[in-house]
């Protein structure tokens, strides 16, 4: 998949997560940043429980990365809120 695939993917895969976790959006650069970093969690957790990962702009590469950015918003969110402060 291209940069820009990725970009895409994890634009929407962070926006969609982002309204599922806290109700708001955390940002257009910080969505996209979620979402890739969300499709990589959500692919290893997938492959690491024997199914298929990311393989491409698809639907379930994009349910993938929805269920990995929820993953990395609440280890973020757990983080931040237990330091007391929100970064």
């Amino acid at each position: 998949m291209s940069i820009i695939g990725w970009l895409v993917l994890g634009l929407i895969a962070g926006f969609i997560a982002s309204k599922i976790v806290n109700k708001s959006g955390e940002g257009v650069i910080l969505d996209i940043v979620l979402g890739i970093v969300g499709a990589v969690v959500g692919g290893f957790i997938f492959n690491a429980i024997g199914h298929v990962g990311v393989t491409g702009f698809n639907l379930w590469s994009m349910v993938l990365a929805v269920i990995g950015v929820i993953v990395v918003l609440a280890l973020y969110h757990a983080v931040a809120g237990r330091s007391g402060s929100s970064i």
